[in-house]
């Protein structure tokens, strides 16, 4: 069957976008080339024109440089032509890539998905709101432990507090009394005589001779207080 019919040709796969737009601006490079050799032609004729007289030889230039320029500007018709084709195919290379790009996104999202949802079958907010109260728990265990090591051995546990302050409150007057005196301690001060009779109640001392008492002579020697003097003899003996 084949040798009578011949073997069917396989079809040429459709040219891609990028395809297409390389061939485009293959042939827009062509049509620049060609302008560019008209705008030199345009130029050379440009200089004649000024060079020659008005008269024939003029205007023949003249002609010849007017067919020049309408193919320029044919040229330039086409190139602005491929122009657009080459935009509308790059519009559509673009729209292409970002459905590509949300494709590949979206098989990334399932995927990510997929797996986060295997994650959470193995985590457990129970077990992490345990987790997070059992750690506070041992916190607190350390915190214990910690305030107990530090405890000084010296400082026993049933001092007042009130009592404290009460002592402290007494020391703080007692160190303002000691500075009153332009900023001397008390113990820095000179003493002050105390009335020692006052605190003692002693009687004042007599004034004058008081009587002799019975049997004795009133020629004896008294002292400054009435009472009668010591002997000398007495004193060296």
């Amino acid at each position: 069957m084949k040798r009578v019919f011949g073997a069917k040709k396989d079809k040429e796969p459709p040219p891609s976008v990028g395809d297409a737009s390389d061939r485009i601006n293959k042939r827009g490079d062509t049509v620049d080339e060609k302008i560019k050799k008209l705008d030199v032609e345009l130029n050379r004729y440009k200089e004649q024109i000024k060079k020659t007289r008005p008269g024939p030889a003029q205007e023949a230039v003249k002609s010849r440089a007017m067919r020049v320029l309408k193919q320029k500007r044919m040229y330039e018709g086409q190139r602005d032509m491929l122009y657009n084709q080459t935009f509308n195919l790059d519009q559509v290379a673009f729209a292409s890539e970002g459905i590509k790009d949300a494709q590949q996104t979206m098989t990334a999202l399932k995927s990510a998905n997929k797996e986060l949802k295997g994650m959470m079958k193995t985590v457990k907010i129970q077990d992490i709101d345990n987790l997070q109260d059992e750690m506070m728990d041992l916190m607190d265990v350390s915190n214990e432990i910690q305030e107990t090591l530090g405890r000084s051995y010296s400082v026993p546990d049933d001092i007042d507090e009130e009592e404290l302050m009460g002592e402290l409150d007494a020391l703080e007057a007692d160190m303002g009394m000691e500075t009153e005196s332009d900023g001397v301690p008390s113990y820095l001060q000179p003493d002050q005589e105390s009335d020692l009779h006052g605190e003692l109640n002693l009687p004042s001392a007599p004034i004058g001779h008081a009587a002799a008492p019975a049997g004795r002579s009133n020629g004896q020697a008294e002292d400054e207080l009435g009472l009668p003097a010591v002997p000398r003899a007495t004193l060296r003996g």
